[in-house]
């Protein structure tokens, strides 16, 4: 009878202890422990993160960090961190976080458009993965990189085709530039080569050409047409006479630093710059800008005709009007002067 009174009492206290144990596992592996209402959050882990950083970012998002701290040591998560974009969505358990933030990187989209320089380009690039913007200039200007893949620090802009492109979020200033130069390959297909050999130019040309072009408009319609009375100029050796690179070429001075020319004058048209093209015929040593997609291929693409004038369009302000003739553009651009001295625009 005491015998079994103690097999009894075992049993009870084994019931109990199964009982503690399924508890246990159950509040510290199975049991929901988001505290936030969307449906998804996400956290950030640097490279070479430590585990106290990922907690800070968990603490806000966790109904009970503890429960998930015991686990995390027990998976050996605490030791073993992997950098990335990681999603946490509501209702999950601790169990079911550990796994996704280990293994379940996520990538970003990642977008730029038409930045001025390698430099703006790096800002806008490190606010959407973990290189910083000093980490990717050096990237960008590595005399290296650029001499082994047959770019110039002018021409160094044009490898960066502005789009969307999928990337990881704890990507590397280098990783960003590798892609950057497939993407860059990829682009430049056996039909766009065709095209820039059949125009008498080179891949560099076209960027550089192009970049004027979208300066001058970011009306795709017209853009074919701007590129062909640069050609048409480049045809007959003509000077571009772009105010573009003027303005470019200022902007490079002490003098012009952290101004806007909104009216190009002849003091401009003195500058003493590669850039300068009034000063300089043919193409300027690199690009002023970076291009879109639709000015690269109005290059080319660009418009057969017989303009080699064009000037802003007063009465439609974005565009431009075409002459054949010195006198005719004259004319054109007097009435655009006469605009912007109406608006008060003289410098």
């Amino acid at each position: 009878m005491y015998l079994k009174k103690i097999l009894v009492a075992i049993a009870l206290l084994g019931l109990v202890g199964a009982a503690y144990f399924a508890y246990f596992v159950y509040n510290t592996m199975l049991k929901p422990n988001t505290a936030f209402n969307n449906d998804t959050a996400y956290i950030y882990v640097r490279t070479n993160a430590t585990y106290p950083e990922v907690r800070e970012q968990l603490e806000t998002l966790l109904e009970n960090i503890d429960s998930f701290d015991v686990l995390a040591k027990q998976k050996k998560y605490t030791t073993n961190l992997k950098a990335g974009r990681f999603a946490i969505k509501r209702g999950m358990s601790n169990n079911d976080i550990i796994n996704s933030i280990r293994s379940k990187n996520l990538p970003i989209t990642l977008s730029f458009n038409n930045q001025e320089s390698l430099e703006k380009l790096a800002g806008r690039i490190s606010s959407q993965i973990e290189a910083d913007s000093t980490s990717l200039v050096e990237a960008m200007n590595d005399a290296a990189f650029l001499s082994e893949n047959k770019f110039s620090k002018a021409s160094a802009l044009g490898m960066y085709i502005p789009n969307s492109y999928e990337f990881f979020w704890n990507s590397s200033a280098k990783l960003f530039r590798e892609r950057m130069l497939t993407e860059y390959n990829r682009f430049w297909n056996d039909s766009r080569k065709a095209k820039a050999k059949a125009i008498g130019l080179s891949q560099a040309e076209v960027m550089t050409l192009a970049s004027i072009v979208y300066e001058e408009s970011k009306q795709a319609s017209e853009q074919p047409r701007i590129a062909g009375v640069y050609m048409n100029r480049l045809r007959i050796g003509m000077p571009l006479q772009a105010d573009p690179t003027l303005k470019f070429a200022a902007y490079q001075l002490p003098e012009y630093k952290n101004t806007v020319i909104k009216r190009v004058l002849n003091v401009h048209k003195e500058i003493d710059s590669p850039y300068n093209t009034y000063k300089n015929a043919g193409l300027p040593p690199g690009l002023i800008a970076m291009p879109d997609i639709s000015a690269i291929d109005a290059v080319l693409n660009f418009e057969k005709h017989s303009y080699l004038y064009f000037a802003a369009d007063a009465q439609h302000l974005g565009f431009h009007k075409f002459a054949k003739t010195l006198s005719q553009h004259n004319a054109n651009a007097r009435e655009y002067q006469r605009y912007l001295s109406s608006q008060g625009i003289n410098k």
